[in-house]
This record gives C-alpha cells, sequence and structure tokens, in this order.
C-alpha cells in the first residue's frame, strides 16, 4: 500500500515538481492509499495509484 508519509519524498517524473494528492479510498489505518490519483500542478498531469500502488510512468509510455 501506498502510504501517505511517501508524499514527502515523491515527485512528477517530468519536473520534479511537488505533488498532491487526491485519495478516493483509504485503508482503514486511515494512512494507506488504495486508489486515487497524484496530481503535479506544474506539469498538469495526473498519476493514478491503483491497488495500492502510484503509477508513476510518465503518459505517453502507460497502457
Amino acid at each position: 500500500m501506498m502510504k501517505k508519509e511517501l508524499m514527502d519524498i515523491l515527485a512528477c517524473p517530468i519536473c520534479k515538481g511537488d505533488l498532491l494528492l487526491n485519495a478516493t479510498d483509504m485503508s482503514d489505518s486511515v494512512d494507506e492509499v488504495i486508489t486515487g490519483t497524484l496530481y503535479c500542478e506544474k506539469c498538469d498531469e495526473y498519476y493514478p495509484i491503483e491497488d495500492g500502488i502510484p503509477n508513476m510512468l510518465p503518459p505517453n509510455l502507460r497502457d
């Protein structure tokens, strides 16, 4: 699971900017994100979080 505390070290893979977390489903312990998105304001890009795993690939390399 992706822990909320990872937000301190995660950065946009394109511009290295800060990411904003939008968690749509959290585990019972509240500090683990199951689904949601990470958003970079500089690039205006979203990175999905599915099954607790953030997909940090640039958009052109995702399925």
